[in-house]
């Protein structure tokens, strides 16, 4: 394979993007998550930095872990808080570390407890695959949207062992992504998915997501940009009125989407029960928290038309989409676990 070429200005969103001291709210965060190859198996685990708004003094790091069980239904998940100091986000290199727990490239490892128990993991990872853009290039260094997101290694290989209260896991060629995520504020709302290899076509990678923000107290319409890799093409759909035009409707919790060029449409599902959602707490910059419905063990549906041929495709994968909820409501009826 040949080695993939990252411009500059794509690897400096690579690392970090905090400033220390900064006076302006930010949050950020580096996470990683992978599938079994075949059981509903799942892990997610998120190194984070959370400062409030114009309280640079009271910054602090957060580690998060996701054991997801589809065969037992007992699912996992863990979070520690420690004091900025003991924390270390680079901005020179991806380094990151939350008291004795880190990610840098190629490799991953921690440790936290919390009322579901205790995680700790050592893994490896490694892929081949491009960084991949979710919103048009400009707006990553643009004021606005305050949040931005992009996939550092989709199709990202783990390798290692996971401690899941006291069991160890083995995980060989669990297959997910490395991602990062900042900004100075969550979006008010949104619905995120991602499928890194569908069971039909398991080099095919999707990143989705349906958005609304509040302007001056109402609510914009939805934006909905995807990004589907397959079949050696890579299929942007991120423009602003693209992704206004685009179709996406979420609740809990079943989403669908539709969206498309001269060249491509795309219409998707992605659900889950339930059962197969862990629900947590994130802090927000500017003050207050959102509810974050977590499940990496989702199904989702893709049917693609191309316009040239008029054929018609559909990629499936029955337990290994991610789909995460954010929101103000309280009405999803899932115990917050962290």
């Amino acid at each position: 394979m040949a080695a993939v070429t990252t411009p500059d200005w794509i690897q400096s969103l690579l690392v970090a993007q905090y400033v220390s001291g900064q006076r302006q709210g930010h949050y950020e965060s580096f996470f990683f998550r992978a599938n079994h190859p075949q059981r509903p198996l799942a892990f997610w685990v998120r190194y984070t930095l959370f400062s409030p708004d114009r309280r640079p003094e009271r910054a602090i790091g957060e580690l998060w872990g996701i054991w997801f069980d589809g065969e037992s239904g007992q699912h996992v998940a863990v979070k520690r808080e420690l004091p900025i100091a003991e924390c270390h986000f680079s901005r020179e290199t991806f380094d990151v570390r939350i008291g004795t727990s880190g990610c840098r490239t190629g490799e991953l490892w921690g440790e936290a407890e919390s009322g579901d128990g205790r995680l700790s993991w050592q893994l490896s990872f490694a892929g081949g695959e491009a960084p991949l853009l979710l919103l048009p290039p400009a707006a990553y260094r643009a004021r606005l949207p305050r949040a931005k997101s992009l996939v550092g290694l989709p199709l990202a290989r783990f390798r290692g062992q996971m401690d899941v209260n006291g069991t160890v896991h083995r995980i060989e060629d669990w297959v997910g992504s490395q991602n990062h995520n900042w900004g100075s504020r969550h979006t008010d709302s949104y619905a995120w998915g991602q499928v890194a290899g569908f069971d039909n076509a398991p080099d095919s990678f999707l990143e989705v997501a349906t958005a609304r923000i509040k302007l001056g107290g109402l609510w914009s319409p939805p934006f909905t940009p995807l990004v589907l890799r397959h079949a050696g093409r890579e299929y942007s759909l991120t423009g602003t009125l693209q992704t206004m035009r685009a179709r996406g409707e979420w609740n809990f919790f079943r989403w669908q989407f539709a969206t498309g060029d001269d060249d491509i449409k795309i219409e998707g599902t992605i659900e889950a029960p339930a059962s197969l959602f862990v629900a947590l707490r994130y802090y927000n910059p500017p003050g207050g928290e959102k509810h974050c419905l977590n499940s990496k063990l989702a199904r989702c549906e893709l049917r693609l038309t191309h316009s040239s041929t008029g054929t018609e495709e559909t990629l499936h994968t029955q337990h290994r989409a991610a789909f995460e909820i954010l929101t103000d409501r309280r009405d999803h009826g899932l115990r917050v676990r962290v």
